[in-house]
């Protein structure tokens, strides 16, 4: 247990990528969550993920730029993509869709998110939220078998309420959840 003023994220960036799930409404708590462990926090949009929140949002809460373009003029970065992937200490997709699982799964590199995935060399940290159907399908299965058999780790869903309506397994992860293995993979 780390002494009282002691956080567990002290001194590392976490390029935060957010995917077009719903769940992502709940990203700002994430960002928060991990400023309050001591992590700079630096998001990136995918263009699904732009639908649910905002870039203004996560760049109050993180107090950082929000990049989800490849050629945005306003990036400090001659190439962007490898530069947030050797800068980032963890890249965390939370919550993780099962269209960018899939995506990610094959080896796409058709946006940033993804070319930032396939360019770092640091851990990368998978959230899963879905419903509770898309999670269950096979193809959903094969995606996170090939994901976690190629070194990426996994925070599983939780058994929570669905956008459909449904109690199901599907939910997006409990912050303290996420932080506690962010934490465990960044002491290794």
């Amino acid at each position: 247990m780390p002494a009282k003023n002691q956080k567990n994220l002290n001194n590392k960036t976490i390029v935060h990528i957010v995917t077009g799930s719903i769940a992502a409404y709940k990203a700002g708590d994430l960002v928060q969550a991990l400023r309050e462990e001591g992590a700079r926090v630096v998001c990136v949009l995918t263009g699904c993920a732009k639908h649910f929140v905002t870039p203004l949002t996560l760049r109050a809460l993180s107090g950082e730029p929000v990049y989800s373009d490849f050629f945005s003029a306003e990036t400090p970065y001659g190439v962007i993509h490898t530069s947030l992937a050797e800068e980032a200490d963890l890249v965390l997709v939370s919550p993780a869709s099962a269209n960018f699982l899939a995506r990610l799964a094959a080896g796409f590199a058709d946006d940033l998110a993804s070319t930032i995935i396939l360019a770092t060399l640091k851990p990368v940290l998978l959230v899963p939220a879905m419903n509770d159907q898309m999670l269950a399908h096979p193809l959903t299965g094969r995606n996170l078998k090939t994901l976690r058999e190629t070194g990426y780790h996994v925070v599983d869903p939780i058994v929570g309420d669905l956008v459909c309506g449904k109690e199901a397994l599907g939910h997006i992860a409990e912050n303290s959840t996420i932080l506690q293995k962010a934490a465990r993979l960044l002491k290794k």
